[in-house]
Formats: C-alpha cells, sequence, structure tokens
C-alpha cells in the first residue's frame, strides 16, 4: 500500500513521539527539527519508486520510434527495465 503524502506529517509526528515516549531514542535537537528531518526522509524513501519511474521513462524515451512502431510492447519493456535497474541497485519498493 502507498502512503498518501498528505500522511506523512501524522506519521512522522506519532512515531517520533512514541520513540521518545519509550526512551528508545533520545533526540539531541530540538523535538521540531526531529520531526522535520524524520519526515524528510520518509518522504524520500516514499519516493525512490516515483523517481525510478521517471528515470525509466527517461530511458525509453531513446526507443520511442521503436515502441511506437509497434517493436516493441511499451509496458513490457517499462517493467523489464525498472526490474533491472531494482536489482542493479539494490531498491526496495
Amino acid at each position: 500500500m502507498r502512503v498518501p503524502k498528505s500522511w506523512v506529517p501524522l506519521l512522522v509526528k506519532r512515531i517520533t513521539n512514541n520513540l521518545v515516549a519509550r526512551e528508545m531514542v533520545k533526540p539531541t535537537v530540538s523535538m521540531e527539527k526531529f520531526i522535520a528531518e524524520a519526515e524528510l526522509i520518509i518522504m524520500q524513501e516514499l519516493t525512490v519508486e516515483d523517481r525510478l519511474n521517471d528515470e525509466v521513462r527517461e530511458l525509453l524515451k531513446h526507443h520511442a520510434t521503436d515502441i511506437e512502431r509497434g517493436r516493441m510492447d511499451y509496458r513490457k519493456l517499462f517493467d523489464l527495465t525498472k526490474q533491472r535497474l531494482v536489482k542493479e541497485r539494490n531498491l526496495v519498493l
């Protein structure tokens, strides 16, 4: 399940408050800065697949003429390219 970006601030606040309350972490910065940094990290992780999809689209633009002529199936080529990049980069989606 993909998490809507509008939920991220709420989830991060709950998670960070819970971690601090259980004394699992002890922030060395203000709680606001701690929450902001955690939110940034989670947003970066949630957008990994979006950035990968954009990169695959750019790579496939080089084969646009062959795809348009019907020599290649765009969806299949997209999925294969994406799988290859995920494996090469050891990404977790």
